[in-house]
């Protein structure tokens, strides 16, 4: 087995230090190579390595050159959890007909701490062997698909949920550019003036609606809606709801919606949307 492991950072590789959980360098190398003695793999660790919350769209854009740099390794992944779900999203979007097998893995304690580390490590070296191509993440004994992932709760070992979601199609080279793309939400009582102004600062927006697809009958909502589609900026709606997607037409609370231009993302969670939205755009932003 030739296997690439990239090592971003996150919980599985830290340790105690003077005033909470640090990174430890070469952590889990160590835990690797204990695991697959004799077995050589290409290394790539970040340095320095990084809390999950500041991977981004750059670092999505190194991991898939990293991954492109060893075409026929397959690749393990090291992530904190925080962002998880996006990277997920991101490399199976990405990655989508490429034929490789990438297992994104991580913790909520680190490595020899008598956490849930080791067990997920083996996990993930074994869906290594085993799994078909895609993206998967190796968690709390489930090995899922990576495209649809929700980190649903903050502690327990089992933090994540796997909606799934149909099947990304292929890209060209795929990258992510610089397009200004963002995830908002539609509440009860929502100013209509920071909506608006916060479109009109978007090359592209994931709208969290309600239910099946309903927003409020306010006029002035569905006036910056379409007036931003108007502008070019595509709007994508996704449910607040973690399972049963949209369905429009089900309620005439949400034909104000699909008449503004607004595009139905159906079972998309909205980091998958986020990301198609953001591969869609490319380097077209401003």
């Amino acid at each position: 087995m030739a296997l690439l492991l990239i090592h971003s950072g996150g919980t599985i590789g830290m340790g105690p230090g003077p005033e909470g959980l640090v990174p430890v360098p070469g952590k889990l190398e160590a835990a690797l190579a204990a695991r697959l003695p004799g077995l050589p793999f290409a290394t790539h660790a970040f340095d320095p390595l990084l809390d999950s919350a500041e991977v981004g769209p750059a670092e999505w854009n190194l991991f898939l050159d990293l991954i492109a740099a060893h075409p026929g390794a397959d690749v393990l992944l090291t992530h904190g959890t925080d962002t998880m779900a996006f990277t997920g999203a991101a490399l199976a979007q990405a990655l989508a007909g490429s034929g490789r097998r990438v297992v994104m893995c991580g913790s909520m304690v680190p490595l020899g701490m008598g956490g849930d580390a080791e067990a997920n490590l083996d996990l993930a070296l074994k869906a290594l062997e085993t799994a078909a191509p895609g993206v998967w993440l190796a968690f709390a004994g489930r090995l899922v698909a990576a495209g649809g992932l929700v980190k649903a709760d903050s502690h327990a070992d089992d933090a994540f949920a796997s909606v799934p979601q149909t099947d990304p199609v292929p890209r060209s080279n795929p990258r992510f550019g610089t397009a200004r793309v963002a995830i908002l939400s539609l509440t009860p009582g929502l100013p209509v003036p920071a909506l608006a102004a916060a479109l009109e600062h978007l090359d592209g927006a994931v709208l969290r609606v309600f239910g099946a697809g309903t927003a409020m009958s306010d006029p002035d909502v569905a006036g910056a809606l379409r007036r931003a589609v108007a502008r070019g900026c595509r709007i994508r709606a996704v449910s607040q709801c973690l399972q049963g997607g949209l369905t429009p037409g089900a309620y005439a609370a949400g034909a104000g919606l699909w008449a503004a231009g607004v595009e139905n993302g159906g079972f998309e969670t909205p980091e998958a949307a986020l990301v198609r939205l953001m591969l869609d755009l490319g380097n077209t932003g401003s």
